[in-house]
């Protein structure tokens, strides 16, 4: 399956169960969130999960880009990226978890053909609050699907307040021959869908109060899916990145390499969704992900240059995501130019301050002098001319 099939597989199996199509996919958060992004599938039905009527009705399905800068650190990995799509089913009142779980199992055996045996889940052992969740534990044992009970990993919540519940996360086997171990003890368990039943409010105080109607919200990461799928060993070599990862006009290390490729794609995304770089706000967040990106190519060449990025990878990105790319070309060169400028200017700071520098000195200079450490770290190991 490549990136078309496994979307129009899963939604069509959910719009045969009666559920609608949501349209609008914007990274772009509603006015007033105070979060700058779009972070999950759920993110905006909020209201609607905390039982505001839907104008579609109760069962809903779609696809929704998300960014989260939580994981930065971890892009360059397998599996982990900035900008990312989320295949999403919910039930606003209709139907319990259990069906949710069910439906899930025959998507995945029936629809994308996963062997059940290769399948594992996790699901709520109960704490000191709530107990166990008996429903998901008792569903998965009547598919036949290994569960394994936790205490911390399996509870959702949208914040320290509000509407949460137990989660039920659908893992897949990675591993070279058959499955062992359990998703808490061997990493080769990926994590591809989790179903959350939202049955609490949490107050402030911490008490918890029954919700009259659960609510089902489910999430499934396309790029994790389809790196199983097309079995692949990460998700930069599916059918949706290895065009990047293929026309990425750099020789550069693995992880570098895909930190490049996740940030650039991710940019053109942000931009494409109307964000221009600056030192606030969701443009501070497009500013940083294009210099760690610079940062990451000049450190075996300074000559590297955006300027270099072929324009059918942009448009690539653009087509996928419905957005248009003419001036985003302009943005990351506009933006390469002001960051090289900031170059020059830590040519000649940087050198002031004597070795080893201290986390005062690399304050000092990003707070005051707007230069980053990963270009202060730069700057102390390159002799080379400046750029």
């Amino acid at each position: 399956m490549d990136t078309q099939d496994v979307i129009r597989t899963f939604v069509d199996f959910f719009t045969s169960r009666r559920h609608r199509r949501l349209t609008g996919t914007s990274l772009l958060s509603p006015p007033g969130d105070p979060v700058l992004f779009t972070t999950s599938g759920m993110h905006p039905l909020t209201p609607f999960l905390e039982g505001l009527p839907h104008p579609l009705g109760d069962r809903l399905v779609g696809v929704q880009r998300c960014l989260r800068t939580t994981d930065l650190e971890e892009v360059g990995d397998p599996t982990h990226l900035t900008v990312f799509e989320m295949l999403g089913s919910w039930s606003l009142r209709s139907y319990d978890g259990s069906q949710s779980l069910r439906w899930g199992f025959e998507l995945l055996c029936d629809g994308f053909g996963v062997d059940p045996g290769l399948l594992h889940v996790t699901v709520f052992g109960g704490d000191d609050q709530v107990g166990p969740d008996t429903g998901s534990l008792d569903t998965w044992r009547s598919l036949g699907v290994p569960v394994e009970p936790t205490r911390t990993h399996n509870w959702w919540s949208n914040g320290p307040t509000g509407p949460c519940g137990p989660d039920s996360e659908v893992f897949v086997w990675t591993g070279d021959g058959p499955p062992t171990g359990s998703p808490t003890t061997d990493d080769r368990w990926l994590e591809v869908w989790n179903h959350v039943m939202m049955r609490y409010v949490r107050h402030g105080d911490g008490t918890l109060t029954p919700l009259s109607d659960s609510t089902v919200d489910t999430g499934m990461g396309l790029e994790r899916l389809l790196m199983f799928l097309q079995g692949k060993r990460s998700v930069f070599e599916t059918d949706l990145l290895s065009p990047w990862t293929g026309q990425l006009p750099w020789e550069l290390p693995e992880r570098s390499r895909r930190l490049v490729v996740d940030h650039l794609r991710s940019s053109v995304v942000v931009i494409g969704d109307g964000v221009a770089p600056s030192n606030t706000g969701r443009g501070y967040v497009l500013r940083r992900l294009l210099r760690r990106t610079l940062t990451t190519l000049w450190r075996g060449d300074w000559t590297r240059t955006l300027s270099d990025l072929p324009e059918p990878l942009l448009r690539h990105t653009g087509s996928h995501f419905g957005l248009r790319t003419d001036g985003v070309r302009e943005v990351l060169e506009r933006e390469e130019r002001r960051f090289r400028s900031l170059v020059s200017r830590g040519r000649v700071l940087v050198p002031r301050h004597p070795k080893p520098l201290t986390e005062q000195d690399l304050r000092y200079l990003h707070e005051t002098h707007g230069i980053p450490r990963g270009l202060v770290m730069l700057l102390r190991q390159d002799d080379g001319p400046t750029p």
